[in-house]
């Protein structure tokens, strides 16, 4: 039965041409044939450049872009999607969203490790945002996979480097290669990849292991949770709505709430 995700990014995706076009066609490759991802990014303008990085890699501004998340979740639901989907590694407003909303909610970081965890004892996360490491390790301690992380590292390159590996890929792959082979010594079997942009630079060069090391695609993982999350959602399977982390507010109080802090537009 067709399904309808909506897919969030943290970067405006009309500054990213070669990658915005990568990411389609990776969606396509990867998601049921009757599943239509639409995708999505932060407003323009939301960045002085088209590198979130410089903001996101502090907590407080990360914070504040976060609210466009939330606000993305809620019209998710409001437009009749049956899955929100945040595609970044540190997961804004992950357990928020699933409070706020009553349709599944899946993050990047979140359904990654959970796929590493089964394709091995041991993970390390590979991000190009050094200011990230203390979030996801942070994020890995409180998802329940504190024990399996090896290690979470920069990967030795930045973002725009990943852009420009869209035309040239092979000298990125064999730095990504180089920055795998350390993780092993430190016994990580596993692999995750951050950001999507590098996922899906990975993906499109076929690239799932290094020296018998996995490589994870944090893409396809969402999309096969959020994909498995609204099946299950159809059978009657749904989370217990209780408590301070799950119980859902009335929704004229959300709407009241976001009218209040100037945060009611829908987003078009």
């Amino acid at each position: 039965m067709a399904m309808r995700i909506w897919h969030q990014s943290f970067t405006v995706l009309s500054d990213l041409g070669a990658y915005d076009e990568a990411l389609k066609e990776h969606f396509r490759n990867v998601a049921r044939p009757d599943t239509e991802i639409v995708m999505h990014g932060m407003r323009p303008g939301t960045y002085r450049s088209n590198y979130p990085g410089d903001d996101i890699r502090h907590v407080a501004l990360q914070h504040l872009h976060s609210i466009q998340f939330v606000q993305a979740g809620w019209q998710a639901q409001k437009d009749g999607f049956d899955a929100y989907a945040i595609s970044t590694l540190p997961d804004p407003a992950l357990r928020e969203i699933r409070a706020l909303v009553d349709i599944p909610v899946v993050g990047l970081g979140e359904s990654a490790m959970l796929a590493a965890r089964r394709l091995g004892k041991r993970f390390s996360v590979l991000v190009f945002i050094p200011e990230l490491v203390d979030q996801i390790r942070d994020n890995a301690v409180r998802y329940g996979f504190g024990d399996e992380l090896a290690d979470v590292a920069h990967v030795g390159f930045q973002f725009g480097d990943v852009l420009k590996g869209f035309s040239d890929p092979a000298p990125l792959i064999e730095r990504f290669r180089a920055a795998v082979r350390k993780e092993a010594a430190r016994r990580a079997e596993v692999i995750i990849p951050g950001e999507a942009p590098l996922c899906v630079l990975l993906a499109c060069n076929g690239i799932t292991e290094v020296d018998g090391v996995r490589i994870v695609d944090s893409l396809a993982c969402w999309i096969r949770m959020a994909e498995a999350l609204v099946d299950e959602k159809r059978q009657g399977k749904t989370p217990l709505r209780k408590g301070y982390f799950h119980d859902l507010p009335a929704p004229d109080r959300v709407e009241e709430v976001l009218q209040f802090y100037g945060l009611d537009k829908d987003l078009k």
